[in-house]
Order: C-alpha cells, then structure tokens, then sequence
C-alpha cells in the first residue's frame, strides 16, 4: 500500500472523529446547557484571577472581536497582494467565512452566555455562546497564516518562524482566555476548536490542491 493512500486513511479516520466529536458535544449541550463539567472547568481556569492576568487574556482575545478580526484578515491579505501573491490573499480573505459559519451553529444551537451568577464576567459578549467564534477565527486565520509560512519559503525565514511562533501561541491560549473573561464555557471552546479544524482543513484542501505546486509563485 502507497505512503499517500495510508495517508488518506488517516486523514479520513482524523475528519470522521472531528465531525461525530462536534455532532455528539451539539447533543449534549443541547440536554445539558450549563453542566457541572462546564461550572468546575471555569472555576478552575478563574482561581487564580489578578489585574495582569485580566489584561493579558484581553489581549489574547482582542483579534477576534469585530471589526478587528475583520481588518487583521483583509490587512494580511493586503499584504501578500502588495507582495505578488495573489492566491495567498484570496485564502486569506476566505477565513472570514469562518464566521458565517460559526454565526449559523450559534443560532441553531442558541445556547446562553455564562450567567454572571456562576461565572466571574469581565468581559461581557453577544450572540450565543456555542461554539466560540473567537476559537475558531483563530484555529482558521492563525492556522491557515501558520500553513503559509511553511509553504512560502521565499519570504525571510526570521519573518516565517516570527510569525508561525505567534500564530500557534495565539492558537493556544485564546480558549483559555475566552474562559478565564467569563465569556464562554469549556464545551464552548472545545465545539469551537472541532468546527475550527474542519474550517482550517476545509480551506487548506482546496489551497493545496489547486495551488500547492505553486505556492512559491507570484502570480
């Protein structure tokens, strides 16, 4: 058996688990809205709350609120038009429909917000609370610009690893900021990290099929 089609497999075996992992944690938040799994996580995470601490998961969180998410997407984008890469920039301008997406589960499910009853709130938010759209903006732009500075191999290397070291620390601490401001629950970032990862590989498949020999180009 070939290397590719093991490869394959894998791959499908990896999408199915996301994809029935998302559907069953729809279930269960649909029974159980405000589980005591999702109350002990959140009075985990904000134990240890100080000012430091509240200004550091602001700003973790501060890309993906509206209109800066919206800006930083059509920003990057400039930039790799401005540099010739005109593809990049496309795929770019695409990881906002992450949000879209996001938005429809959120009203399907329409599940409430922490209740300041139970939580600590210090940032207080809108729309529904399942999935997070902070942590799937994230795991899509972040993990889409993070593919790219491994494929754009022209650009400086410092500028790559600079930016692919940013990208995955912004990736890994944004669900627990999301939790720690008291905007959303443990299953709330978990659903946005599984809608996330079929976002990312969603938009990655076609980027690679189309383009992948010529990811170098400017075109």
């Amino acid at each position: 058996m070939k290397l590719s089609s093991i490869n394959k497999k894998v791959m499908v075996y990896l999408l199915s688990i996301i994809v029935a992992g998302f559907f069953f944690l729809n279930l269960f938040v649909l029974l159980d809205p405000i589980s005591l799994m999702d109350r002990e996580f959140s009075e985990e995470i904000q134990e240890h709350h100080n000012h430091v601490f509240d200004v550091a998961m602001k700003l973790v969180s501060w890309f993906g609120y509206m209109p800066n998410a919206a800006i930083l997407a059509i920003c990057t984008a400039l930039l790799f038009l401005i540099f010739k890469y005109k593809r990049e920039a496309l795929f770019t301008i695409f990881t906002m429909m992450s949000g879209l997406i996001t938005s429809s589960v959120k009203f399907l499910v329409d599940r409430p917000r922490p209740l300041p009853s139970l939580v600590r709130i210090i940032e207080k938010t809108r729309q529904q609370s399942f999935p997070s759209g902070h942590v799937v903006f994230y795991i899509v732009f972040f993990g889409f610009l993070f593919l790219l500075m491994f494929r754009l191999t022209a650009l400086p290397k410092v500028l790559r690893v600079s930016v692919s070291a940013c990208c995955l620390l912004l990736i890994l601490t944004v669900p627990i900021s999301r939790i720690y401001l008291g905007a959303h629950w443990f299953t709330d970032v978990l659903g946005g990290l599984l809608l996330g990862l079929l976002c990312l590989y969603t938009l990655s498949y076609y980027y690679l099929k189309k383009y992948g020999n010529h990811s170098n180009n400017k075109n």
